[in-house]
């Protein structure tokens, strides 16, 4: 390559596949930010005290903790596009998954459904990364990563706001203050509020489980070259390295408490501001605070890849 040769971000040939799996990243930002309100949802509306209103992120970041490691075993055995595809498949039943739970009316039916969502979360966040890391030059992979991951808060806002306007604006639980106030009006009554606040709830899953069945087949039908990236090390070898380094376990701790911590505020603001508005009669909206904080991120995840594509090797 000559020196005035730019390196491209993404290859021609590898283009249709990389924006395959860019759309990923939307596809989980939206999962995450369309369950984060729903906490408070479910405590209205299934009458639940705030521990197990919190079940919601339970059992969905559960499914992270879970499949994390048998999703990079499943990459290694088969292919990133296996893993991919699976990813889809499980994101995609657990969304149709809220039908019948919406039709029997079972938190505990819910939370399942919540749980195979982020199985399949799980895989598709092991294979992509990786993966668009490995579509093209070593040298511009952080480049790809960062613009690949621009499109994530995108989804994010698209959850937020359908969260908001399709959810928790219409469900009919927003129109009292407390639960007590719906269990006063009768057994037959709240079972009427229950089933009708359910099916809205469950509307959005549905129908971006039915959109993430038809990227399965987007992906199924598009050629994933074969990709590997870094040395092919048996599993005790890969363990063996990434233990020696003390700074890289000290990092993994540090990340994990850093995404607890961010969950726990992406869920609590909207309690927080339920408590306030009581209390204090502010009439402030958490779904806009977060819109206007993933709104900066968005804006400063493409100005970062800018940055990126101004100072890449030339």
């Amino acid at each position: 390559m000559t020196k005035n040769t730019k390196t491209p971000v993404v290859p021609t040939n590898l283009l249709v596949p990389f924006i395959a799996a860019t759309s990923i990243f939307a596809l989980w930002g939206f999962a995450n930010d369309l369950t984060n309100p729903m906490v408070s949802a479910f405590k209205k509306v299934m009458i639940l005290s705030n521990e197990e209103a919190y079940n919601v992120q339970f059992a969905f970041y559960f499914g992270y903790g879970v499949m994390a490691i048998p999703a990079a075993l499943f990459i290694r055995k088969f292919s990133y596009k296996s893993g991919l595809l699976l990813g889809l498949a499980l994101y995609a039943l657990g969304a149709i998954l809220f039908y019948p739970a919406a039709e029997n009316g079972s938190y505990t039916y819910f939370l399942i459904s919540l749980f195979v969502i982020t199985c399949g979360l799980g895989f598709l966040e092991t294979t992509s990364n990786p993966l668009i890391l490995s579509m093209g030059d070593k040298e511009t992979a952080t480049q790809r990563l960062n613009l690949a991951q621009s499109f994530n808060p995108i989804g994010s806002l698209t959850g937020m706001l359908i969260a908001k306007f399709v959810v928790l604006d219409r469900i009919l639980s927003a129109d009292y203050t407390d639960s007590s106030e719906i269990v006063a009006l009768g057994a037959e009554k709240a079972a009427e509020i229950k089933a009708f606040d359910l099916n809205i709830i469950s509307g959005p899953y549905i129908a971006v489980g039915l959109f993430v069945a038809l990227v399965f087949f987007v992906i199924w039908k598009t050629k994933i070259p074969a990709m590997t990236m870094g040395d092919h090390l048996s599993i005790k070898e890969s363990l063996d390295r990434i233990f020696k380094s003390k700074t890289f376990v000290l990092g993994v701790i540090a990340q994990m408490f850093y995404v607890g911590a961010q969950i726990m505020c992406w869920t609590a603001i909207f309690q927080l501001v339920e408590y306030l508005n009581e209390s204090q009669n502010l009439g402030v909206d958490a779904t806009f605070m977060e819109y206007y904080r993933h709104g900066v991120f968005c804006c400063y995840s493409f100005y970062r890849y800018g940055i990126d594509e101004k100072n890449k090797p030339r």
